[in-house]
C-alpha cells in the first residue's frame, strides 16, 4: 500500500506540473494521468470501466446545474442586470461606502457568474465607482475581486465545489447555504485587509475613467428587482427544499412534495434560467437561441474538466489509498485540517481553484471515515474546509489574478502585495470559522 500511496502522490504533483508548469489543458492532464494510474495500480480491474463511470457520475450530479447557471450569467452580462444591481447598491450606499457596495455587488452577482467572468463585466463600473467616490482604485477592484473570490469558491453553484460535492457526496442544497454562511466572513475579513493596506495610498483622478461615467449612468438598465430575481429565487426555493429535507412529514402531503420538488439544486436554477428571460428585451427563438449557444461555450469546457476531476477520483477511491491515508492521518489528530492543507497546497502549486478542490475531493473522501467526517455534517464541513484551501493562495499562476490586474488596470506588484495577501487572509478566516463550527456541528 505504500507503494500505491507514493504512486497516487506522484500523480498528483504530476497534475500540478502538467497544468501548471506545461500548460497543459486541465482535461487532458486529468486524463492522462488517471488513465496511467488506473491502469499501473489496477491491473485487474476493468480499467475503461472505471474512468467512464467516474466521468459520467460527475456530470449526472452537477451537468444541469452548471448549464442553467452559465445561461443565467449569459442573461445578466448581456441585459444590464448586473449593472443594475450595482448601481442600486451604490445609491443605497453612498460615495463614502463605495467600496462597501462594491463588495455587496461582487458577493451577489458572484452566485450565479464565474468570478473571471463577473470581473470582467464588473471591472468598469469599479473604475466608475472609484472616479465618483474619489477613492482609491486598487481598494474598489480588489473588494469586488475578493467578493467574487468568496462565493466561487465555497458555494456550489460554481463548478468546482459542485464537481467536489458530487465527489464527496455532500448535500448539494445544505451545502449552498453554509457555503453562502461562510462566504460572508472570507468577503469581510479581505475588505477589512484591503482597506487597511491601501490605507496610505492617494486617490489620483483618471480622465479616462471620468469619461465613462455618464455612459453608464444612463444606460437603459433593467429594473433591480427584475434583475435580483433569477438570483434571489433560486436560492431561496433551495433553502426551502434542504430544510424540508431535514424535517419530517407525513408522506402524501402534496404541497410538502410540490415545495420539495421545486426547491431541487435542478428545478430551482432552472426557474432562475426562466425568470432571467425576463431580463431580455428581445424573447425571439432566435434570441434566445444566441443566449443559449454562449452558455454552452461557456459550460462545456468547465463540465469536460469537471468529469475528468470525478474520473480521477474514482480511480483513486478504488485504489484504497484514501482509507489508509485517512488512517494515518487521523493519528496525527489534524482532523479538518487535512482537506484545508492538501486544498491548499494544490491551489498554491498549480493556479486553479476549480482544478485544486476537485483533485482534493478525489483524494480525501476515501479518508472521510477515518477522519471521522463520514456523517452528512462531517461531509458538509470537510467541502467548505477545502473550499477555504483552494482560496489561497491567488498568485501569478492564477489566471484571476491577472484578470483582475489587468481589467483593473492595475500593476501587477500590487495585485500581489494586496489581493494575493487578502486571498490568504480569506482562506485562513474561513477554515478558523469552518474549525470552530466543527465544536457544534460534529
Amino acid at each position: 500500500m505504500l507503494t500505491i500511496s507514493l504512486l497516487v502522490l506522484l500523480s498528483i504533483v504530476l497534475i500540478v506540473v502538467l497544468t501548471s508548469w506545461t500548460k497543459l489543458n486541465a482535461f487532458a492532464a486529468l486524463f492522462i494521468v488517471a488513465l496511467m494510474l488506473a491502469m499501473v495500480t489496477l491491473p485487474g480491474k476493468n480499467v475503461v470501466e472505471i474512468l467512464k463511470q467516474g466521468f459520467g457520475s460527475t456530470i449526472a450530479s452537477i451537468g444541469f446545474l452548471i448549464i442553467f447557471g452559465a445561461i443565467i450569467a449569459v442573461v445578466l452580462e448581456q441585459s444590464g442586470g448586473a449593472e443594475s444591481i450595482a448601481n442600486a447598491i451604490f445609491r443605497k450606499t453612498g460615495r463614502k461606502r463605495a467600496a462597501e457596495a462594491m463588495g455587496i455587488t461582487g458577493f451577489i452577482v458572484g452566485f450565479p457568474i464565474f468570478c473571471d467572468s463577473g470581473y470582467i463585466i464588473m471591472s468598469q463600473l469599479a473604475k466608475t465607482f472609484s472616479a465618483k467616490a474619489k477613492i482609491v482604485l486598487p481598494l474598489i477592484a480588489f473588494v469586488l475581486a475578493t467578493a467574487l473570490y468568496s462565493v466561487h469558491c465555497l458555494v456550489p453553484t460554481h463548478p468546482g465545489a459542485l464537481a467536489a460535492s458530487g465527489i464527496i457526496g455532500a448535500n448539494i442544497g445544505l451545502l449552498i447555504l453554509l457555503g453562502t454562511l461562510f462566504a460572508i466572513p472570507a468577503a469581510i475579513a479581505a475588505f477589512l485587509w484591503i482597506k487597511w493596506r491601501t490605507k496610505n495610498m492617494k486617490y489620483i483622478e483618471d480622465k479616462e475613467e471620468n469619461s465613462e461615467i455618464n455612459v453608464i449612468d444612463q444606460q437603459d438598465l433593467p429594473s433591480v428587482t427584475l434583475s435580483l430575481l433569477p438570483i434571489v429565487v433560486p436560492l431561496l426555493l433551495i433553502a426551502v427544499g434542504s430544510l424540508l429535507g431535514l424535517m419530517e412529514f407525513s408522506e402524501g402531503s402534496v404541497f410538502v412534495e410540490s415545495l420539495t420538488f421545486i426547491g431541487h439544486p435542478i428545478i430551482a436554477l432552472m426557474i432562475g434560467v426562466l425568470l432571467s428571460f425576463l431580463l431580455l428585451k428581445s424573447r425571439k427563438i432566435s434570441d434566445l437561441n444566441v443566449v443559449f449557444e454562449k452558455a454552452i461555450e461557456k459550460a462545456g469546457p468547465i463540465l469536460i474538466v469537471t468529469g475528468a476531476g470525478g474520473m480521477f477520483g474514482l480511480v483513486i477511491k478504488e485504489t484504497g489509498v484514501g482509507a489508509y491515508a485517512g488512517e494515518f492521518l487521523l493519528q496525527t489528530g489534524l482532523g479538518l485540517a487535512v482537506p484545508f492543507l492538501i486544498a491548499s497546497i494544490l491551489k498554491t502549486a498549480q493556479g486553479s481553484s476549480t482544478v485544486a478542490i476537485i483533485t482534493s475531493a478525489s483524494f480525501v473522501t476515501p479518508m472521510l471515515p477515518a477522519l471521522g467526517l463520514d456523517s452528512e455534517t462531517g461531509k458538509l464541513l470537510a467541502m467548505i474546509s477545502m473550499g477555504a484551501g483552494s482560496m489561497m493562495v491567488s498568485h501569478a499562476n492564477d489566471s484571476y489574478f491577472w484578470v483582475v490586474s489587468r481589467f483593473s488596470g492595475i500593476n501587477s506588484n500590487t495585485t500581489l502585495k494586496v489581493y494575493s495577501s487578502a486571498t490568504i487572509v480569506m482562506g485562513i478566516t474561513t477554515f478558523l470559522c469552518v474549525w470552530s463550527a466543527s465544536f457544534f456541528m460534529l
